[in-house]
């Protein structure tokens, strides 16, 4: 046998060109892209000779992201946040402005309730909130020292930061531009072949649980993801504003298919462990036949064309399969090793995700069209932090901007007036960070880096220099350097702080002042509001403590209270997309530690199973007619809300007396409406209902008393399972 010495194939000068400027060569892009931006509004506001050119500079490194729609949303949340903040502290220079101590305290609360709102909204609207307070120190501190002045001052200070967002939204949008659409697109088609990969890998039995685990950690990273680039694409162009319903359709509908596969999936894997061989050979043709359906010649669905025929397959299938099933399961009733109950439950279970997929198809692709009917019955997707949260992040910033505020006042230092507006703007970005503490220690290195060559810019280069071309010669690479930085994930935050702080630090103003002494005071005040700020978030119930992370638990626990109590119109969607926004944030908590990633999808599994489980069961009981055998004063009603308030209580404080009180009322209900099916001819579709409501009745308790299920440690001694029909 000759071995093979074939040599790896020879990557081209063309393709590895091609290949960076895929990567590294969009970053390159997006840094010369900052830097024309911060000389352009330099440049503008030197020329309209506005009193502080270097504040347009910074708002250019303030907003400027690598997309269009990134810059417009940051920028029109922060032209927004600098309006509210400055009518507020107009208020409040008007009612403070002769009293210090008072008008910083009410100074510091309000940044305090900016800062709460930053961090409860993980979205560009939380910019809003940083910008409301931060606008408010910016111009409220300086202002309140020379109280006649502060109007004036005021719209100052907010023509030049309108100035740095124009010049950021115009380069970005104008100059080698790149689009959130384009990002969608490509999003919608991979998740669509993921997931399709993912269900026929899980279908055929080849996929481990850790397997699963990624699989579905991705696809919450995923929808989070979605959902931000979609907000973004809404102000980059009217196509995608007139597909924006859909947009957000389709990420409901991928959640809704993605929990219900994961709960049949679930089940059959019970089923299996229990041994139940005739059941699972009854199901196995039905959950075959899935997959080839959501391939389109043997690969999975590529464009919105080719989702119309898994559309149409879908649809074909979904119409045959209750007759198929009945039969199936006619065939079957003699067998004693049969198990009908967990028969309908499975069937019923497919039977869903089926329908869930085909809306999920038809929904991609309806996006061909440039409109369609199923763009007015969009779902809505907001991301939220827990409020007690958002509320210590809150006080937190109040409690820097009063201790900073008592020490301006006790030293009465030049720069004090410096660090307190800084602390402002630093606690509120930091507060909707994963990481506070890094990123306020990160920025602080970075503001001492710009100070360091913002010294050497500034009294040894700028007196030398004559005209603005030549300022633009020495500002070029001291910008370069720090926009490099924030491009690079790691030291991200060293970027950032640079940027904003070499411009607040080494900016040039019409009149150059040079006062070595002033720029050192506010290079000091600069680093040390943000060590200050870095200390608070490490010590005063810090973020990455075991504390938040049950309170997050808490909370995604308690989306199946909210499944059991919600508005039933529009209780899905909320469930849905809460679940996955809570588990992010848990993520982003537990990132590196897998054991507390591994307990957190856990109860995301339960969660989802037993939720939607409640759901449809409440959609089932609402549909049921006023006859007078469906009283809700019926003992088989009773039981069934008794069962779904048992769950609930167990969901919202889990312990081993709710566990076998949810169990035993599980059970009993069950055993209520088999009775009720077995007492009396019933019209054929409030049987269907019937066996529906005991489909899900069942798949609630073998969820409960499923071994990988967080509550196995609750489970009594007892043979897993429920009663099966016999």
């Amino acid at each position: 046998m000759s071995s093979s010495t074939a040599k790896p194939a020879r990557i081209t000068p063309m393709a590895a060109f091609a290949d960076w400027a895929r990567t590294d060569g969009l970053a390159w892009v997006y840094i010369f892209k900052a830097v024309l931006a911060a000389l352009l509004a330099l440049w503008i506001a030197m020329r309209l000779d506005m009193q502080q050119p270097r504040t347009a500079m910074t708002t250019v490194f303030v907003v400027m992201q690598p997309q269009s729609g990134m810059v417009l949303a940051k920028s029109f949340y922060r032209f927004c946040g600098t309006m509210v903040g400055l009518v507020v502290m107009l208020a409040l220079i008007g009612l403070f402005a002769q009293q210090p101590v008072l008008f910083l305290s009410a100074t510091a609360l309000w940044v305090g309730i900016c800062t709460a709102g930053a961090a409860r909204n993980r979205n560009f609207r939380s910019y809003g909130f940083v910008l409301a307070g931060y606008t408010a120190a910016l111009i409220g501190i300086p202002a309140a020292q020379h109280a006649d002045g502060a109007y004036l001052s005021a719209l100052t200070r907010v023509g030049e930061v309108t100035l740095g967002i124009v010049c950021a939204g115009a380069v970005s949008a104008l100059v080698f531009p790149q689009h959130a659409g384009e990002q969608i697109r490509a999003t919608v088609r991979r998740r669509f072949t993921q997931f399709v990969d993912y269900v026929c890998r899980a279908m055929s039995g080849h996929m481990e649980r850790a397997q699963i685990e990624r699989a579905n950690l991705g696809f919450v990273a995923d929808i989070v993801g979605f959902e931000a680039a979609r907000t973004v694409a809404m102000f980059e162009h009217p196509e995608s504003r007139r597909r924006g319903g859909r947009l957000a359709r389709l990420n409901s509908e991928f959640m809704t298919a993605s929990t219900r596969f994961h709960a049949l999936h679930q089940l059959m894997n019970r089923l299996r462990d229990s041994a139940s061989a005739t059941t699972i050979a009854a199901l196995t043709p039905f959950i075959h036949e899935v997959p080839p359906l959501l391939l389109d010649a043997g690969v999975p669905v590529r464009n919105a064309a080719e989702a119309a025929h898994a559309a149409a397959r879908l649809r074909d299938f979904k119409a045959a399969l209750p007759k198929r099933v009945r039969s199936a399961r006619e065939t079957r009733t003699s067998d004693p090793a049969f198990a009908p109950l967990e028969f309908d439950t499975a069937t019923e279970l497919l039977y869903r995700f089926v329908d869930d997929m085909l809306a999920y198809a038809e929904t991609y692709a309806s996006l061909a069209s440039p409109s369609h009917e199923r763009e007015r019955s969009a779902a809505r997707y907001v991301p939220k932090t827990n409020l007690v949260a958002a509320a210590i992040a809150g006080v937190r910033g109040a409690i820097v901007m009063f201790v900073l505020s008592a020490f301006w006042i006790a030293t009465a230092w030049p720069s004090g007036g410096t660090m307190v507006l800084n602390a402002a703007a630093v606690c509120a970005l930091a507060s909707s960070s994963a990481r506070p503490t890094l990123m306020s220690a990160q920025m602080a290195i970075g503001t001492a880096l710009a100070a360091a060559v913002g010294m050497i810019v500034v009294f040894g280069v700028f007196p030398h220099m004559d005209g603005f071309v030549l300022m633009c010669v020495a500002l070029v690479p001291a910008l370069l350097l720090g926009t490099f930085l924030s491009t690079r994930r790691p030291v991200a935050g060293v970027g950032i702080g640079y940027c904003i702080f070499f411009c607040f630090l080494a900016g040039p103003d019409n009149l150059v002042h040079y006062d070595p002494t002033g720029f050192m005071n506010d290079a000091i005040a600069l680093v040390l509001s943000m060590i200050v700020s870095a200390v608070a978030f490490a010590i005063f119930l810090p973020t990455d403590a075991p504390w938040l992370r049950r309170l997050l638990l808490a909370d995604l626990r308690r989306e199946v209270v909210l499944a059991r109590r919600g508005r039933l119109a529009s209780v899905a969607t909320r469930f849905e997309s809460r679940t996955r926004d809570v588990l992010s944030q848990i993520d982003a908590l537990a990132a590196g530690r897998p054991a507390l990633q591994r307990e957190a999808l856990q109860w995301l599994f339960a969660v989802l199973e037993v939720g939607r489980a409640v759901i449809d069961l409440r959609r089932e009981i609402a549909a049921l007619s006023d006859a007078p055998d469906h009283s809700a004063s019926l003992p088989w009603r009773r039981e069934i809300d008794a069962t779904l308030d048992a769950v609930a209580r167990l969901f919202d404080r889990p312990g081993a007396a709710r566990f076998d009180a949810a169990l035993k009322q599980a059970g009993t209900a069950i055993a209520q409406v088999q009775r009720l099916i077995a007492a009396s001819e019933h019209p054929r579709e409030e049987r269907h209902r019937l066996q529906r409501m005991l489909s899900h009745l069942h798949f609630i308790r073998t969820a409960l008393l499923d071994r990988e299920s967080p509550f196995a440690t609750l489970e009594p001694d007892s043979p897993q399972g429920a009663p099966h029909a016999a």
